[in-house]
């Protein structure tokens, strides 16, 4: 079969039918991923919210004896040991604190404390008024008690200041011979400054045994404790303040029988006006003043209370025992805790001594010695 010739295009050229042409490939359209699938840069995980300040200092200052602060914290383990101890008889309480305001205290993670900056200057200044209303008070306590040294030095009876010259008597009359021979008025003894200090009062002597509460005398800001305990179990002694709150003073805290001197009087958390006593057998107590204390001995054993009337000095000491050895000086200066010692078993060194009068605490179990330098 034969295809037929189209006739020929006017010019005498055949034509031909137009081949379509085909369409030219496009490239697929590149992929869009849906939108679930898009990757995003991870971002930075929360590290959790940290402490705040205001609490902490709050905490650490009303109820800091007990650990609470510590506790807030999230550090349970330091938290229990400071409660156990009672702020490490005031001692902890005080560092902790301190921490605090000073902004180096951090939560259990390491995170500093939030809101330091915006209120560290409030909490310094109410901190700052309330121990110097503490330190005021106590003065104020210790010079309300009768000044019975001056009476005793005889130093009332001495001319006054102002009389007229002229009245005093020739140099050779019998009067001027007896007043030449009168002796000058002696120096405040340690003695005699604890009771201005701390208070004068008539001893107290009781005796019982099991849990009780004693009342200290009245006006009284401060002295020392003879207690003895024949139990077997827990004997504990602290001092508590007019609403039955601690003071931060732990005298006693042992197991079995106890025979020794402590004082209270020494912390500024507050006034003590009872003692609360924990045992189990027969107790007894002697609490008198501060300056029926003895004048710093060179030996001794278990806790001891003593009065210091040298200069400034070094002291040696040694520690036979395996518990706690803690030397305190009480001088009744603002802002000066005078812990001179604080160690567990067995020790020997050298310390500075404040210069007296003051009040020095022995809380030990064992034999120690004492020599100053």
């Amino acid at each position: 079969m034969s295809i037929p010739t189209p006739p020929p295009a006017p010019g005498g050229q055949p034509t031909y039918p137009a081949i379509p042409a085909h369409p030219t490939p496009q490239a697929p359209p590149a992929y869009a991923a849906p939108p679930s699938y898009v990757q995003h840069a991870p971002s930075a995980m929360p590290n959790g919210e940290g402490k705040q300040f205001v609490v902490t200092w709050l905490l650490s200052l009303l109820l800091g004896v007990f650990g609470v602060d510590r506790f807030y914290l999230g550090k349970v383990g330091t938290g229990l040991l400071k409660l156990l101890t009672l702020g490490g008889l005031g001692i902890w309480w005080l560092v902790d604190l301190i921490l605090i305001l000073a902004g180096a205290m951090r939560d259990k993670a390491g995170r500093p404390l939030e809101g330091y900056d915006k209120t560290k200057l409030v909490a310094w200044i109410v901190t700052g008024v309330l121990v110097l209303v503490g330190a005021i008070s106590g003065a104020v306590g210790g010079a309300g008690a009768p000044d019975t040294s001056i009476s005793q030095d005889g130093s009332t009876e001495e001319q006054p200041v102002d009389a007229p010259a002229e009245e005093a008597p020739a140099e050779d009359t019998p009067v001027e011979e007896a007043a030449a021979e009168e002796p000058a008025p002696e120096e405040p003894t340690a003695a005699s400054w604890a009771n201005d200090t701390f208070g004068d009062f008539t001893p107290i002597q009781q005796s019982g045994s099991g849990d009780t509460v004693i009342d200290l005398p009245a006006g009284a800001t401060g002295g020392i404790v003879m207690a003895t305990h024949q139990g077997q179990r827990n004997f504990a002694v602290s001092v508590l303040d007019a609403n039955n709150g601690s003071t931060g003073e732990l005298l006693v805290n042992t197991i079995g029988a106890y025979s020794g001197t402590t004082a209270w009087g020494m912390s500024v958390l507050g006034d003590g006006v009872k003692l609360q006593v924990m045992a189990d057998g027969a107790w007894t107590f002697d609490i008198r003043p501060m300056g029926a204390a003895p004048g710093l001995a060179t030996a001794g054993t278990g806790d001891a209370v003593f009065l210091y009337d040298g200069g400034p000095a070094s002291l040696a000491a040694t520690h036979a025992g395996s518990r706690n050895f803690v030397v305190q000086e009480e001088t009744s200066e603002a802002f000066n805790m005078g812990l001179l010692i604080n160690e567990i078993g067995q020790y020997r060194g050298t310390v500075p001594l404040s210069a007296g009068p003051s009040v020095i605490t022995v809380m030990a179990d064992g034999a120690w010695t004492f020599e100053v330098e």
